[in-house]
């Protein structure tokens, strides 16, 4: 018998083993599952806690919902990886496991604790990060009594998971404060390390007029150095200070710790993946999976979902001994929230920047691209059901996973409009 060993049941991992569960000879194989937590969380549902949008219920669900029986799931926290032994050392029962092929999808965690000062007497308390269940559960209480001052909202570094996010925190906020009359009493401030809003010069230009706009500051190439929570300032390498009221902060993001210990990542520890065939770039028999991989694109859920036939195809080719010709192509599709039930949407790869145009049907839509609108908010919040009642179900949905042009504008003509 063999074995397919994922680590790690969030997004990526539970849908890739749901899907080789379906793919594999059972008479062959078996596919074994393993994570440290019992609960699946929702990640992008962490935006609108601090708001009062969502509940707990919304975002948190047991994993063994999603799981199929013919998939072996175990929770423990993983000790070490042994790649040249085809091996994992478990903390539960010192087991070991020896595996065939394995699919990494072990995550992204925050740091705060890699920024001087972040986790003193201001954790938690006018410091908050919003990435975790825990800290967006613990703004929203004092949101509700805060009567105003600065808030500012800071990217320490990158990448991080869902690169729009700090950016919906800011227009969720703008919103909040207006309809609460005290908008006229709250500053916000965007400090990133970027040189503008996004990435990608089209987006980042239609995401920092929406910044000037909506009145929020924008300190670019601001890489934050330390914190001093007695006086509340955010201090960059280069000695601009920053003066906050509230902190909300997007700490350093590092892949699992497990990789980190194994040798298997840099830095960061995230994984040396092939961009095209998600596998390995050092172990042929192991595939990476969402935002474990070092790969150039969005560390997103919609991402993940792209990347899932392209993994499985070429992971099944590989079994057979085939050469593998499935290429994902950096599809990443992202709905931003805006405030005032409007929203945008960002349609991209590792070639083509966001262009404006409609998605996914061209001439129809029904969603716009880099354009504020009401319907793109309904698709942000339909995404939650789509996610919990479809793809984690094993349900395909219906949208391509290769990038497409039809229904974009291309570049030249999208100047000519300007």
């Amino acid at each position: 018998m063999k074995t397919l060993l994922v680590l790690g049941a969030g997004t990526a991992g539970t849908m890739i083993a749901r899907k080789m569960a379906g793919k594999l000879d059972s008479r062959e194989w078996k596919v074994i599952l393993v994570d440290k937590d019992e609960k699946h969380y929702y990640q992008p549902g962490f935006l609108f806690l601090p708001f009062g949008r969502y509940k707990a219920e919304d975002v948190i669900k047991p994993k063994r919902n999603f799981i199929p029986e013919k998939v072996e799931f175990i929770i423990s926290d993983i000790d070490l990886i042994e790649p040249s032994e085809n091996r994992v050392k478990l903390s539960k029962d010192n087991r070991v496991i020896h595996y065939d092929y394995m699919v990494i999808a072990t995550g992204v965690d925050i740091h705060p604790e890699e920024t001087e000062g972040m986790m003193g007497g201001g954790w938690r308390n006018n410091i908050f990060d919003f990435y975790t269940f825990e800290g967006a559960s613990a703004i929203q209480p004092f949101l509700e009594k805060w009567q105003g001052g600065r808030l500012v909202m800071n990217v320490v570094e990158n990448p991080i998971k869902c690169p729009v996010a700090p950016l919906e925190f800011l227009f969720l906020a703008d919103d909040y404060f207006t309809k609460r009359g005290i908008r006229n009493k709250v500053e916000l401030v965007y400090a990133t390390p970027l040189s503008g809003a996004f990435t990608k010069p089209k987006a980042a230009k239609a995401l920092g007029d929406m910044l000037n706009h909506k009145n929020i500051r924008v300190e670019t190439d601001f890489m934050a150095g330390e914190v001093d929570s007695g006086k509340n300032i955010l201090r960059s390498f280069d000695e601009r200070e920053i003066p906050y009221d509230l902190l909300i902060t997007v700490p350093v993001n590092k892949g699992a710790d497990v990789i980190g210990r194994s040798g298997m990542g840099d830095d960061l520890n995230f994984v040396a993946t092939d961009k095209f065939t998600l596998q390995s770039k050092n172990w042929p028999n192991i595939w990476v999976m969402g935002d474990a991989t070092n790969i150039p694109t969005s560390k997103a859920g919609a991402v993940v979902h792209f990347q899932m036939e392209y993994a499985v195809e070429n992971m099944l080719a590989h079994m057979a001994g085939k050469d593998l010709h499935a290429q994902y192509d950096g599809h990443a599709s992202c709905y931003i929230e805006s405030g005032f039930n409007k929203g945008v949407l960002i349609d991209f790869n590792y070639d083509v920047e966001p262009l404006p145009g409609v998605y996914p049907v061209p001439g129809i839509g029904p969603f716009s691209l880099l354009k504020e609108t009401t319907i793109n908010h309904w698709g942000k919040l339909f995404f939650r059901y789509m996610y919990w009642y479809m793809m984690l179900q094993g349900i395909d949905v219906p949208l391509s996973s290769a990038f497409s042009m039809v229904g974009k504008e291309p570049l030249v003509l999208a100047n000519e409009k300007k």
